[in-house]
């Protein structure tokens, strides 16, 4: 018994300098964030302490509310899209494993296959009689087709998720459904669907982490265009940031931003307890 407490602390030694340095390359680059969201700064300039002013001006920009609702509204299209069973099967019959491919590239794809003018998508629509669409130049389609490539990309990645659930779940329970007489749907609802609950919402968790933080393919594609049509907080933060040099104000932004994952994290953590119980 000694042998073991002693051979676990030895372990957990030798692994100290990796804990640590793992946490100060977090803790480090968030708590100057926090720093500079608490200061007036631009590049250039030097930091003046503003108490908390850039977050009062974040509740009456309108263009942070606009980035706010795109993002949520981003989110839970993504979400819908991720739980269609039928599109999920087209996708993973269509694209084996897309989501291996580096996000600008993927980005950078789709520019050329929804181009209004020689794009293959509305070559197709027009070879079956539907009319042309601007996809990503239409500030009415642009959410949904941003939506559509995130799940183009990212669907096989949940479905190794969900199938890794599937095949973990008793055979035995199976057996026993079935020698009752259950029907598929009756399995499926009182069965499959509870035991898998947990795996669900673990991709959830999973996948609202990257829609929330989503920039890498709405900037290749739109860089928040037309006008502000898919201007999330990513890029609304990056533009503040990084091209209009308000570094102060963009740091009050991100740090928003993390609280709201922080926080869709936490209830879906707390989801999933419940369910695993």
């Amino acid at each position: 018994m000694s042998q073991s407490i002693g051979t676990r602390g030895q372990l957990a030694f030798l692994s100290l300098p990796a804990v640590l340095f793992t946490a100060a390359m977090i803790a480090f680059p968030f708590a100057y964030t926090v720093w500079f969201s608490l200061h007036e700064y631009r590049f250039g300039g030097k930091p003046k302490l503003s108490f908390g002013m850039n977050y009062v001006e974040l509740a009456g920009d309108g263009e942070f509310w606009n980035g706010l609702r795109i993002t949520l509204v981003l989110y839970l299209l993504s979400l819908v899209l991720h739980g269609s069973r039928k599109l999920s099967g087209i996708v993973r019959t269509l694209m084996i494993s897309p989501f291996v491919l580096p996000p600008v590239v993927v980005g950078m794809m789709w520019l050329v296959v929804l181009d209004p003018s020689i794009g293959a998508a509305n070559y197709l629509l027009e070879a079956v009689g539907l009319p042309r669409s601007d996809w990503l130049a239409s500030p009415a389609w642009v959410i949904p087709t941003v939506a559509m490539i995130d799940t183009w990309q990212w669907t096989p990645y949940v479905a190794l998720i969900v199938l890794g659930g599937l095949q973990s779940l008793p055979p035995t329970v199976y057996e026993a459904a079935q020698i009752d007489g259950a029907s598929r749907w009756r399995t499926f609802w009182r069965i499959t669907l509870p035991l898998l609950a947990p795996t669900l919402v673990t991709a959830a968790i999973l996948r609202s982490v990257d829609l929330l933080r989503f920039f890498d393919i709405i900037y290749v594609t739109t860089q928040g265009g037309p006008g502000n049509a898919s201007n999330t907080l990513n890029i609304y933060g990056f533009r503040k940031g990084f091209e209009l040099f308000e570094i102060g104000y963009s740091s009050a932004l991100m740090i928003t931003l993390s609280a709201i994952v922080l926080g869709a994290v936490m209830v879906l953590t707390q989801a999933r307890r419940r369910v695993a119980w």
